[in-house]
C-alpha cells in the first residue's frame, strides 16, 4: 500500500466512526424480543406472565402494591394508567378460577374498594394515604405463579389454560 493511501483511509474510517457514534436515533417499534433475536444477547426486561387466584372476587377492583409490613401503599396507578386503548386493563379469566394479570401486580398486591370505571372517572389521582383508607383486603391472594414471560406465548389465554388444565402449574415459578 502506498503511504499516500493510508491518510485518506484513516480519515474515512474516523469520519465513519464519528458519524456512527454521534448519531442518536429513537428506537423503532421493534419489540425487545426482536432486539434480543437480532443482537443475540439477552434482554432482562421482558414482561412477566403472572397468573393468580384471589380469596374473593376482586376482578373489577383496582390493584395497588403494599409495603412488606402492609402498612402503606408503595405503588398505585395514575387515573390515566388504568385504560389501554380506551378499555380498562382488567385481568383475563383463565381456567380453574385463575386470572392473567394485565396491570403488573406482584405478591404485595392489595385491592381498593374502587372499581376501574370509578377510578378512571376521578378528576385527579388520590394520594397513597387516601387510597390506603379504601383498601378492601391487604392479603387477597390464594396463589400466584410466574409462567415465563408474555412474549413466549402465541395465544396466551389458550396456552395458559392448557397448562392449568393439564396440572402443569408446577412448571411455573410459584410466587405465593
Amino acid at each position: 500500500m502506498k503511504p499516500q493511501a493510508v491518510i485518506p483511509c484513516t480519515i474515512l474510517l474516523f469520519l465513519v466512526s464519528l458519524a456512527s457514534c454521534s448519531k442518536k436515533t429513537q428506537p423503532s417499534a421493534t419489540t425487545s424480543t426482536e432486539i434480543n433475536k437480532q443482537s443475540g444477547g439477552s434482554v432482562m426486561a421482558l414482561p412477566p406472565c403472572i397468573i393468580y387466584k384471589t380469596k374473593k372476587d376482586y376482578f373489577y377492583y383496582v390493584p395497588v402494591a403494599l409495603s412488606d409490613d402492609k402498612n402503606r401503599i408503595t405503588s398505585y396507578p395514575d387515573v390515566t394508567d388504568i385504560r389501554k386503548q380506551g378499555e380498562a386493563v382488567l385481568p383475563r379469566p383463565l381456567s380453574g378460577g385463575y386470572l392473567l394479570d394485565n396491570r403488573g401486580i406482584g405478591p404485595d398486591v392489595a385491592f381498593l374498594s374502587i372499581t376501574y370505571d370509578a377510578y378512571q372517572a376521578l378528576t385527579k389521582t388520590p394520594s397513597a394515604d387516601d387510597l390506603f383508607q379504601q383498601l378492601l383486603d391487604k392479603d387477597p391472594l390464594l396463589e400466584m405463579y410466574q409462567c415465563g414471560n408474555r412474549h413466549q406465548y402465541n395465544d396466551i389465554v389458550r396456552e395458559l389454560n392448557q397448562v392449568i388444565d393439564s396440572g402443569k402449574l408446577s412448571d411455573c415459578k410459584k410466587i405465593k
